[in-house]
């Protein structure tokens, strides 16, 4: 059993957008870590689903959807300077929500940049628009004439985005000890650039399997995953995203670079869903996952470059390899089958999971010692000894989001922060005690790993860590 600690006293409000598996899953860390009450926490949300639980906590619960017309009108008599607006919403705009607060004098946090409804699917939008790599440039103009100590608005932490952040830092420190790279505790993005580029890291993998199985196997016609099924497939139909490392010297023929910005991530021309690599993971060994994207392969990738004047020298390669449970998989096949047109019936598993783990770490590698993948395996027994209403999957993201907003209660004037930018050890600290094993390993494995055998392949075998060998073609 986690401990009750309470890390913080908060005496504001607390108004939780969204009320899916992630918003069911955190609200009791928040009652048990955080110092508040029921009758000061209000649910805004746009469905039914865990009225039961609200009811049962004491908490209110408003089914409200949020539009482009109506969501001051809804959230402005719930906010005021002090409050805290933790957005887990899908189909809402993070950057609506973030100029709100910020008018307010609230407190923020999400777990992914959104856009309003449709804006993931908008086919008159191009592909670039509808990438990450734009929504983050969108959310980081916001710190243009604000005010230099504004309320915290911390972006997109959630395990990934968020914890895995925390994770590489961590991997980092380790990688140097191991390799007798002497380096203190790095204090700036600078020096965190500049220790990566010594230990040679060429490629930064969110390495997850999560082998999670249900009762109740997928049936034809429904899309099932382990946490919300929304939030899966707007990803998963963005274009597949990545940091563009300096190694690289094989530009993929589908692929294309942002016009502006720190140009740090490059974007392919198909969906993320209908793109696989390879990776590894301790327990799963190697398999193929989805290139799905996600803010920290951009936000990793651009915080860990090192330049010099105008001139990048360094930059790893880094981005997302997931291989959700295979219920999911099985309803991603079908998803594109259906040209990335959702299924009518959608079902998150929680209850029903009869077993399985969820492997969530990061995979750094090109190093001395080759890959280390550091993490956490969380089974779902582990999961719901731990705290009610959580898989081991949500479990992972809600403690996250959590540690997150603890964060930012402690440090309230910090305008909007990326994880990269947060100070590791005490996200890493909330998060600990509910992540089941958290460890660290080596391996020799390589994307050229059984290469060849049956049939030839195009592949660079004077690096291993080039993404032309990771990619599944």
């Amino acid at each position: 059993m986690a401990n009750r600690e309470v890390h913080v006293t908060f005496p504001g409000r607390i108004v939780i957008v969204g009320f899916g598996s992630i918003g069911q899953g955190v609200l009791p860390l928040i009652l048990r870590h955080i110092g508040t009450s029921p009758e000061r926490i209000t649910i805004v949300t746009a469905e039914e689903s865990g009225h039961g639980e609200a009811s049962a906590l004491g908490v209110r619960f408003m089914n409200s959807p949020l539009t482009r017309d109506n969501y001051r009108r809804v959230l402005e008599p719930l906010l005021g300077a002090g409050d805290f607006l933790l957005n887990l919403s899908v189909d809402v705009s993070s950057l609506a929500l973030i100029e709100l607060a910020r008018d307010k004098g609230a407190l923020y946090l999400d777990t992914c940049i959104e856009p309003w409804a449709g804006g993931y699917f908008d086919g008159k939008l191009s592909v670039e628009s509808r990438s990450n790599y734009h929504m983050r440039l969108d959310a980081l103009a916001l710190r243009s004439g604000a005010a230099p100590r504004s309320p915290t608005a911390v972006l997109t932490h959630g395990a990934n985005p968020g914890l895995v952040s925390h994770l590489v830092k961590q991997a980092l420190l380790h990688i140097a000890h191991d390799t007798g790279v002497g380096t203190d505790t790095p204090a700036t993005r600078e020096g965190w650039a500049a220790l990566a580029h010594r230990l040679g890291i060429k490629v930064i993998h969110i390495a997850e399997r999560d082998t999670q199985i249900s009762r109740e196997p997928k049936r034809p016609g429904e899309f099932v995953n382990t946490w919300s099924v929304d939030g899966f497939v707007s990803e998963g139909a963005q274009p597949a995203e990545l940091g563009w490392g300096t190694h690289e010297r094989h530009f993929p023929a589908d692929g294309a670079e942002h016009p502006s910005g720190s140009k740090c991530a490059i974007y392919l021309q198909r969906p993320g869903a209908s793109t696989r690599v390879r990776t590894w993971t301790p327990k799963a060994g190697h398999f193929h996952g989805f290139l799905i994207t996600h803010g920290e392969a951009i936000s990793i990738a651009d915080y860990y470059t090192v330049r010099e004047r105008d001139q990048v020298r360094y930059r790893p390669t880094v981005h997302y390899a997931y291989h959700p449970c295979d219920n999911a998989v099985l309803s991603v096949h079908e998803f594109a089958g259906c040209n990335w047109h959702l299924q009518k019936s959608k079902r998150i598993m929680c209850e029903d999971i009869t077993e399985g783990i969820d492997e969530l770490g990061v995979l750094l590698a090109g190093h001395r010692r080759n890959a280390y993948w550091y993490g956490s395996q969380l089974s779902i027994g582990e999961a719901r000894k731990l705290i009610a209403y959580n898989s081991a999957t949500s479990l992972q993201v809600t403690v996250a989001a959590l540690a997150g907003m603890i964060w930012a209660m402690e440090n309230p004037q910090r305008g909007i922060v990326e994880p990269d930018e947060m100070d590791f050890e005490r996200p890493l600290a909330i998060c600990r005690p509910y992540l089941g094993t958290v460890t660290g390993e080596y391996t020799d494995w390589t994307p050229l790993h059984q290469r060849g055998e049956l049939f030839p392949e195009d592949i660079d075998r004077s690096d291993p860590w080039q993404f032309k060998n990771v990619r599944v073609v």
